[in-house]
């Protein structure tokens, strides 16, 4: 491809990127830009070059041996909830911006430990940015077939303004604010987005190989497997090999931890602990399908390409070979996609702990003291750019200077191994209260060293200055000391055996320091704060004992935060710990707060470092904290008894309260019920009584017919008054239980056309419909049949009464559920109120949604109707779903016997 041709893509695509990062920039608070899964594809920061290039090169000359680099993020994943959640909530409450941050912090906020993990990470992740240029470099000249652009000069070198470019957009995006915890979501959004990238180009390339170029997964192996050293590609080599995968998968396994970039994306960068969920089981995925072809691109590459093709570059090779330019270009975009989001993530982490954990504490704090606050905000966001393009520039250099024939995988494995010194600090640091900020910086410096002579020395040695003596018979002639056997060990790769020594001696010394030698009072208070990390200690975790005031730090905040944001920042303050706003004297909060909000800004070291400044802090015993921090768990412990104690009494008394409304309105319904039934057997007597009046008044000239009338009505109201005092003591029998049940096996259909023909007269008067249904159960049943169709005889009455004239409709059904008979009597009226459906069953209510204006009855029948049931061992309710009118359901249980 033309030159011109792919600059002006590149160009493109870099200005696309920078339009999307703008975008969301904009709208970082939209849905769009924030969720969990932005928050998960940027966690695939953590596939760069070594994983678009390398992982097939390693494939093709070391078989599945590739496959460790992901299996150990994979198993690490499901620890997330314990150990990331945790990480993320105290970077939160401590307001973190870096890993550098968060070990200093952790050992008593120490100020050379967070320079020495800053160089630590310089040292491990700018060779492996110059990898990332050297694959942009080598891919740019086999995709345009240049074979100059590695250029003597650097103005002429293609390679240097693309990292050029690539240092403005971590700049611009990464150093908009001075505080380093703020969230940026343009360049998280970018990264989300080149992810979707170069997964789908290589799963494109994949299926190309597979697919296109041979007849699939079958064809590929049919082919590869009758080639030389086939078995060693696809097998472990005994025990040996088993280990080696052992230790690099606990390799990979730390680095998803501890990478600065991976560090900034997952913990700097989240938003929510919940997006948590999400990434366990997504990002996993993820790396599934990025391996899915990986060895299938492998072997196709040897197969077609034979031996002399570097294997890194199968994926653009390949289509090149073929003709297809426009699929390389791709392939290239989706591996120039993996180097950006890994450049510009990593210099935007190292720049921030250089500036936060290195430049600033020990070498701008004193003229920082003296600026005004926007012009130290000026400074801190020109050191962060400098030491941005500085990284990239350096990363350059080494690329140019040292640009030897070392895989990207190799490389990055290297990178891994100076990572994972951090690991003893920070894992067991999270767990273990007693570490030490002494242990932690001997451990890591004796790790590293250890690492430089089992991996970078002899690397330098034989590759560069192409001296074997010392690798091959060790310093001295010593072969206890040969780097690549340490102490005789000599079965393990050279990445795997720097890793083993390293992280053993690494951990022995953080373990011996830490016993044998105690941390200061500030690394214990720390120490408890990260490993009992309760949101309640929090709050008064921070011991601290002195003179200070609020004038002073206030003075110090506003030189960094500006008036406007130190009077705003510590009105929070006052009204969060109801504190006067006049107090002059300052306490332990005031001075932990303080710190927090400038640890963003300068980092945490430095922020100790300047509040320490003015304030006259007294020395404290370690017994005295120990103490102090145990009086804050007990009182912890004390408040959240009282909390409960408090919300059971309140619950308690939301109980009561119920309960004596329910008093009132049984109370209340008593006395309704009451005035119904005095009412009710005042109206019939009265009637008789004057009906009787007449009669005797008037017996001798008082026709027939009219003597017969008045007859009619005294049977007619003797009748009612009857009933009545019938339902009165029914219901005493059956609520106290002195009524027995004459139960015999019966047939329910018969019973229930009886009762339907009972009421069938004032159906008939307001010309109701009622339907039985034809699947009525045939199965004898065991009950009383009076009390039954007492049961249906109020039901269906109550339904004619419900229900309008002429339109009125009745259904009755049943059917056979879980040894019960279900028996449904449903209506078209009104319907029950919502307000009634707790009540219907009471002995004194009345519904009073009927048709007329007096509620008629006296509302016994359903009281009676519950009890009948119960007696049965059934149970009768209303069904709540159903709209149309009312609807009420009986389960009476089909096993039930004569003595049941």
């Amino acid at each position: 491809m033309n030159n011109y041709i792919l600059i002006f893509i590149i160009i493109f695509y870099l200005i696309l990127l920078f339009g999307l990062a703008f975008w969301a920039e904009k709208k970082a608070k939209r849905n769009w830009v924030n969720n969990a899964y932005v928050y998960t594809l940027s966690l695939a920061v953590y596939c760069s070059a070594w994983t678009y290039y390398g992982s097939v090169g390693i494939a093709a000359t070391s078989g599945v041996s590739f496959l460790t680099t992901y299996l150990g993020p994979v198993i690490a994943f499901p620890l997330w909830i314990i150990v990331l959640k945790k990480v993320i909530k105290i970077s939160k409450q401590q307001k973190i911006s870096s890993i550098a941050d968060f070990i200093s912090l952790r050992y008593g906020n120490n100020r050379l430990l967070g320079a020495l993990v800053t160089l630590i990470c310089v040292l491990g992740i700018v060779p492996y940015i110059s990898l990332q240029l050297k694959a942009i470099s080598e891919t740019y000249a086999i995709i345009s077939n240049d074979t100059t652009v590695a250029s003597a000069s650097i103005f002429s070198d293609t390679t240097f303004y693309i990292a050029v470019l690539l240092a403005i957009f971590a700049a611009f995006f990464g150093t908009q604010a001075t505080d380093a915890t703020r969230r940026r979501q343009g360049i998280v959004f970018s990264v989300a987005v080149e992810s979707v990238i170069k997964l789908v180009f290589f799963l494109i390339i994949g299926i190309y190989v597979t697919y296109f170029l041979f007849d699939g997964t079958t064809d590929i192996y049919t082919k590869i497997a009758v080639t030389e050293n086939f078995e060693a590609l696809t097998t472990f080599n005994g025990l040996e090999a088993g280990i080696n995968w052992y230790f690099m998968i606990a390799l990979s396994f730390f680095a998803i931890f501890l990478l600065p970039r991976q560090f900034q994306v997952s913990v700097i960068e989240n938003t929510s602990e919940k997006h948590l969920k999400k990434a366990i089981w997504l990002f996993p995925l993820y790396l599934l399908l990025f391996n899915i072809f990986v060895v299938f691109i492998a072997w196709g590459g040897k197969l077609n390409l034979g031996a002399s093709a570097n294997p890194d570059y199968y994926t653009l090779l390949l289509p090149l070979q073929n003709g297809h330019i426009f699929l390389a270009t791709l392939v290239f975009l989706g591996g120039f996609s993996a180097v950006i989001s890994m450049v510009v993530v990593s210099t935007l982490a190292l720049s921030t702990m250089l500036s936060n954990n290195l430049i600033i504490p020990y070498g701008f704090l004193e003229k920082f003291s003296k600026g005004h606050p926007e012009r130290n905000a000026n400074y801190i966001k020109n050191i962060r750019r400098i030491a941005i393009f500085s990284l990239i520039v350096g990363a350059y250099l080494f690329y140019i200077n040292f640009n030897v024939q070392l895989s990207l995988f190799s490389i990055g494995q290297i990178s891994f191994v100076v990572i994972a010194q951090l690991a003893p600090s920070f894992f067991i640091g999270l767990f273990w209260n007693r570490g030490s900020a002494l242990a932690a910086k001997t451990g890591i410096v004796f790790g590293t060293l250890i690492t430089m002579y089992t991996l970078m020395l002899p690397f330098v040695l034989d590759t560069i200055i192409e001296h074997i003596g010392f690798t091959k018979y060790g310093p001295f002639g010593i072969e206890l000391l040969k780097p690549y056997a340490l102490f005789g060990i000599d079965f393990m790769t050279p990445v795997t055996h720097a890793f083993f020594w390293s992280i053993f001696f690494n951990t022995i010394l953080y373990l011996s320091v830490s016993l044998y030698r105690k941390g200061n009072y500030r690394e214990r208070n720390y120490a408890e704060m990260f490993v009992n990390n309760y949101n309640a200690l929090q709050e008064n975790a921070f011991v601290w004992k002195g003179e200070a005031y609020v004038s002073d730090i206030k003075s110090v905040l506003t030189k960094f935060l500006g008036t406007q944001k130190t009077e705003r920042a510590l009105n929070l303050f006052y009204v969060k710990y109801k504190i006067p706003k006049d107090i002059e004297q300052a306490d332990a909060r005031l001075i932990n707060f303080s710190e927090k909000l400038l640890t963003g800004s300068i980092g945490s070291a430095s922020s100790r470092i300047l509040i320490a400044s003015v304030v006259k802090e007294q020395p404290i015993s370690l017994v005295e904290v120990l103490e102090i921090l145990e009086e804050s768990k007990k009182a912890i412990t004390n408040n959240k008894f009282l909390q409960q104690r408090s919300e059971e009494l309140i619950q308690l008394t939301e109980e009561l309260k119920e309960a004596n409304e329910e008093l009132v309105l049984q109370d209340t319904l008593k006395n309704e019920f009451l005035d119904t039934v005095s009412h009710e057997l005042k109206t019939p007597t009265t009637s008789i009584r004057a009906a009787a009046e007449v009669l005797i008044d008037n017996d001798s000239d008082m026709p027939v017919e009219l003597k017969k009338q008045f007859l009619d009505n005294i049977l007619r109201d003797s009748e009612r008054l009857s009933t009545l005092i019938h339902n009165i003591l029914d219901l005493e029998k059956l609520a106290s239980g002195r009524e027995s049940m004459n139960k015999t096996f019966n047939d329910l259909a018969v019973t229930i056309k009886e009762a339907v023909y009972g009421v069938h007269t004032i159906a008939q008067k307001k010309d109701v419909t009622i339907i039985i249904s034809d699947h009525i159960e045939k199965e004898p049943i065991c009950y009383d049949e009076d009390r039954m169709l007492q049961v249906f005889t109020n039901l269906l009455s109550n339904a004619i009464k419900f229900v309008e004239e002429e339109k009125g409709m009745i259904q009755i059904s049943s059917e056979k559920i879980d040894g019960f008979i279900r028996i449904s009597i449903e209506d078209n009226g009104k319907g029950i109120p919502a307000e009634d459906m707790k009540y219907i069953f009471d002995k004194f209510y009345q519904s009073k949604n009927q048709n007329i204006k007096k509620p008629l009855g006296s509302g016994l029948g359903l009281a009676i109707s519950k009890h009948i049931i119960e007696g049965h061992n059934g149970k009768i309710w209303t069904d709540t779903t159903y709209k149309n009118g009312a609807k009420f359901m009986i389960d009476l249980p089909v096993s039930l016997n004569v003595k049941n």
